[in-house]
């Protein structure tokens, strides 16, 4: 547990010194500012577009600044030959995977607070309050987030910076829109086709699960604005985004330990 937590304070300084991550972050920033310009077109409606456009803002920078850290986590070893030094330590191979990936969670943890504090700070200048729905938005974004790291993570152990970064923003995206990919699927004729489809599709991470503001979930309209989901579903998108993190992190493990990196 020790060269776990050891790998993962390397990675989290690694990453907080990354001068990209600092630009990411400031036009994250910079959206979120610019809801409040945006608010005062809507004519009465300030804070609920505030609050409709951090929350967004949020959501997708942070799931940009987890794959772009997340695709070069062994990437970098590899082209520094640091890997090797690492490895021929006693290290292994799957507790290099588990640090990086500790390591990028809490370097989005704190990257997002500090998104939050920001986007927190805009709903209290407008004199709005802190509603318990956006709370729960907030944290199942924080789960999306870390699923995401740990897909990007896994697509690092066995390709490049780019192709990893593009088949995890595919996942993300396919992720996002798996309702309205079923409902397609439900026109064509049901056939082996269509089943091997369906197979893959849920082998991605269901993100529509953690962007409930908006969608239809329970056969009920839920929005951050009103009627919202519960803790109980909260605490089962959560437990459903540890378990599929866990699962595609031993797949990465597997994958990276069969490696040759000689």
């Amino acid at each position: 547990m020790n060269r776990i937590l050891a790998v993962a304070q390397n990675t989290f300084k690694e990453a907080i010194r990354n001068k990209v991550l600092y630009a990411l972050l400031f036009f994250a920033v910079a959206l979120i500012a610019a809801s409040l310009a945006v608010a005062k077109l809507s004519l009465g409606n300030e804070l609920r577009v505030i609050t409709d456009l951090g929350l967004a803002a949020v959501s997708l920078f942070s799931v940009v600044i987890a794959v772009f850290i997340g695709v070069n986590l062994v990437y970098k070893e590899l082209e520094r030959k640091t890997i090797y030094q690492l490895l021929s330590k006693p290290l292994r191979r799957h507790e290099f995977i588990a640090g990086r990936y500790l390591g990028t969670v809490a370097t989005m943890a704190l990257l997002m607070a500090f998104m939050i504090l920001f986007f927190v700070g805009m709903i209290l200048l407008q004199n709005g309050t802190v509603r318990a729905a956006l709370c729960k938005a907030l944290w199942l974004s924080f789960v999306e987030v870390s699923v995401i790291s740990a897909v990007a993570l896994f697509f690092s152990s066995f390709s490049s910076p780019f192709l990893s970064g593009l088949f995890t923003l595919l996942a993300f995206a396919t992720g996002r829109l798996t309702p309205q990919i079923h409902q397609l699927l439900d026109q064509f004729e049901q056939g082996i086709g269509v089943s091997l489809v369906r197979v893959f599709v849920a082998t991605l991470p269901d993100c529509h699960l953690f962007t409930v503001s908006g969608a239809v979930v329970g056969n009920q309209w839920m929005s951050i604005h009103g009627q919202f989901v519960t803790w109980r579903y909260v605490a089962q998108a959560t437990a459903y985004g540890l378990l599929y993190s866990l699962v595609v992190l031993v797949l990465a493990a597997l994958i990276f330990r069969r490696r040759d990196l000689v």
